[in-house]
């Protein structure tokens, strides 16, 4: 996302944890500083997992906060500085967070995105806004260089809360495809020409263009992670608590990623549920040879009891 906004012209200063991305930054032409308390600008965005990680970087004598102290000392253009928090989180989370950052001229507005890491890439990302009117169209310029549709949906928290809304589609999309992909293996369809069907038809969709070769290789680099999807979904469900709301389809989701927690695979890319389909144990070696059919196709309640091993039995 830095890149995209160093390619249109930008001045980018920007902090990342690990080494790697500041070195890549700098080379690119953007100002990569070594510590999260020099990165003060009017405009700051934050691409975090959560508020928990923001929080620490905004606290305590070499926060965040701290170095907006000092650089407002030494310049003039750090007014009322906007604080665009992008990740996805819980609306009552980041409306706490307004709140504690006011008495230091921070107004914060939320804009979770969507379309994953090649949409960061490519600057087609959706991203969904929620705060004042006016800060919002403050940002509104910056934004439009990382993605292609910009929407103010309205308060704070409400980008948080179409966020959260988002995920039980996408959610919901890699949990069916996966099944799809699981139910046509048993079946002795071959994989790849399900895929291919898919995306010529009605079944074609973002999720599948981007996680159909993760699926069909076995290989789940991460894009976005399993536990975020489930971190996710937690959120939606402390929401629909408070609107009073039913969401049966949410809520079997959010068993399905428990369960991908529980297998062990909370770092891997989300589309590895089709692995906890499939009846996989998180011991197993990857790779599509390892899914043929039992003799005896038993069904546990979220798919396909995996062979043993050593015996080709069910176990």
């Amino acid at each position: 996302m830095a890149t995209r906004l160093l390619g249109a012209g930008l001045s980018v200063t920007a902090y990342n944890r690990s080494e790697g991305p500041r070195t890549e930054i700098a080379r690119l032409g953007g100002d990569a500083v070594a510590h999260v308390s020099l990165a003060v600008e009017p405009i700051v965005l934050s691409v975090l997992p959560d508020i928990t990680q923001l929080r620490e970087m905004l606290r305590g004598e070499d926060g965040w906060l701290a170095g907006l102290i000092r650089a407002r000392a030494e310049r003039d253009d750090l007014g009322t500085v906007r604080l665009v928090v992008m990740s996805t989180t819980s609306p009552q989370l980041v409306r706490e967070l307004a709140d504690e950052v006011v008495p230091f001229g921070v107004r914060v507005l939320d804009a979770p995105i969507s379309g994953g890491d090649r949409g960061a890439q490519l600057g087609t990302l959706s991203i969904m806004v929620g705060g004042d009117p006016a800060d919002a169209a403050d940002v509104f310029p910056t934004l439009a260089h990382l993605g292609t549709l910009v929407e103010h949906l309205g308060p704070l928290g409400a980008g948080s809360m179409a966020k959260l809304c988002n995920q039980i589609v996408v959610a919901g999309n890699l949990t069916a495809t996966a099944e799809a992909l699981m139910v046509a293996e048993r079946s002795g369809l071959d994989p790849e020409v399900m895929v291919r069907l898919f995306k010529n038809g009605l079944a074609r969709s973002g999720v599948l263009e981007l996680k159909a070769d993760k699926w069909l290789s076995g290989e789940y680099r991460i894009g976005g992670s399993a536990k975020n999807q489930l971190k996710d979904m937690h959120y939606l469900r402390d929401e629909l608590a408070q609107l009073e709301v039913s969401a049966p389809l949410a809520e079997t989701l959010t068993e399905i990623f428990e369960g991908v927690i529980d297998a062990g695979w909370g770092e891997d890319d989300h589309a590895v549920v089709l692995e906890l389909l499939r009846g996989a144990r998180s011991n197993y070696p990857r790779g599509r040879q390892r899914h043929a059919a039992p003799t005896d196709n038993h069904l546990s309640p979220l798919g396909y009891v995996p062979l043993d091993e050593e015996s080709g039995s069910s176990v």
